[in-house]
């Protein structure tokens, strides 16, 4: 539905910006100004709200950088000020991603009562050797105790950040580390490998990675661990309990509309006529604290023969698939305009359908990108 949409929070600053990390993100450097951010962040958010009439707010994620800098009253004063514009109620999901080299324990009672209902914790590795490699701020018990400590303080709702693919990781140590992460019984996991990223100290100094070969064997191996202990693959890096997928991704993978505030921050948003429209906040801390506008930075209307491919990279991502009717529902576009897109795939053997359900096939599963390039159309 277009009245249902997301809210992502931007927090910009982290401890030390690590070599693999091209997110928007600045290490702090003196005091975090944090009243000043988020007196920002409230103003961001009432700009956008005379726009957002009668919307439903589905799910709230505040991301960063390190969100688990700010304390646990600053983030009681934005909800509050969130709920002042979109009512939040006992289904909105509300998550928080915390890091453990940086989060005081003390704050996750805090953040609890504040309103946050789901923590995802940036564990990358519980391997001192690979964090160091990573060049986390945090070692293994530190990590551990963030868990437990979280556990205990009522978050039940938890998502565990971990990497594979690390600097000379082994498949005997990525299934070690795996089968650390899973004995804290987190309901969610976000399991992926190490990318190397434009603009990033690695791939500038690229560390010596295991082969594609080790790469596959790590993913088989850690899929089959993964499905053993009941988790189910449901994104292409996110596996859960039975019922415990994360809501506010699954609607950026559905197409759903989502806003967001905060520096660097990307939104998407549908009006009535279909017309949809991507922003992008100032990126650095500074300019976006000094806008005292509307903080955009970035504005564009996605051309209609750009929504096919759009809406196919987000979809084809899921691995039961995506309901047919949401084609139309969020873009506008009859199925007819992608009726020769939906032949090619099936014939080369990447997708099924039928007249409720597209489906990626385990073939198109591992070459997703062929999948989704059949979907871009020329402009007329």
């Amino acid at each position: 539905m277009l009245n249902d949409f997301s809210l992502y929070i931007h927090f910009p600053w982290c401890v030390k910006k690590c070599p693999y990390c091209d997110f928007n993100s600045h290490q702090l450097k003196g005091t975090i100004p944090e009243d000043i951010y988020i007196e920002a962040l409230i103003e961001d958010l009432k700009h956008h709200a005379a726009l957002l009439p009668s919307r439903r707010l589905l799910s709230i994620f505040m991301g960063g950088g390190t969100p688990s800098l700010f304390s646990a009253a600053a983030i009681g004063r934005l909800l509050e000020a969130v709920n002042d514009y979109f009512p939040i109620d006992g289904s909105t999901e509300i998550t928080m991603e915390a890091n453990p080299g940086t989060v005081e324990r003390k704050y996750f009672h805090g953040y609890r009562s504040a309103g946050v209902n789901r923590l995802s914790m940036g564990i990358q590795s519980l391997n001192d050797q690979h964090l160091k490699a990573l060049g986390r701020i945090h070692d293994s018990s530190e990590a551990k105790a963030a868990i437990t400590t979280a556990q205990q303080a009522g978050f039940y709702n938890i998502n565990l950040d971990l990497m594979y693919g690390l600097p000379q990781q082994s498949v005997a140590a990525a299934v070690a580390d795996l089968t650390s992460a899973l004995a804290f019984n987190t309901p969610h996991l976000s399991w992926y490998q190490l990318t190397l990223e434009p603009n990033t100290l690695f791939y500038k100094q690229p560390p010596p990675l295991p082969t594609e070969e080790g790469l596959w064997e790590i993913q088989n191996a850690g899929q089959a661990l993964l499905s053993k202990k009941g988790y189910h693959q449901y994104e292409v890096s996110a596996y859960s309990l039975p019922n415990q997928q994360c809501r506010h991704n699954l609607n950026y993978w559905q197409y759903g509309d989502y806003l967001g505030i905060g520096a660097g921050a990307h939104s998407k948003l549908t009006d009535a006529q279909f017309n949809i429209l991507r922003t992008v906040k100032y990126k650095n801390p500074k300019d976006y604290l000094a806008c005292k506008k509307n903080y955009i930075m970035e504005e564009t209307v996605v051309p209609t023969h750009e929504l096919p491919f759009e809406f196919m990279l987000n979809g084809l991502r899921l691995k039961e698939g995506i309901n047919l009717a949401l084609y139309t529902q969020r873009t506008g576009l009859a199925l007819e305009t992608i009726a020769a897109c939906l032949k090619q795939a099936q014939s080369e053997g990447l997708l099924q359908y039928n007249e409720e359900k597209i489906k990626t096939t385990s073939h198109g599963w591992n070459f997703l990108n062929n999948l989704v390039s059949l979907f871009l159309l020329k402009s007329n």
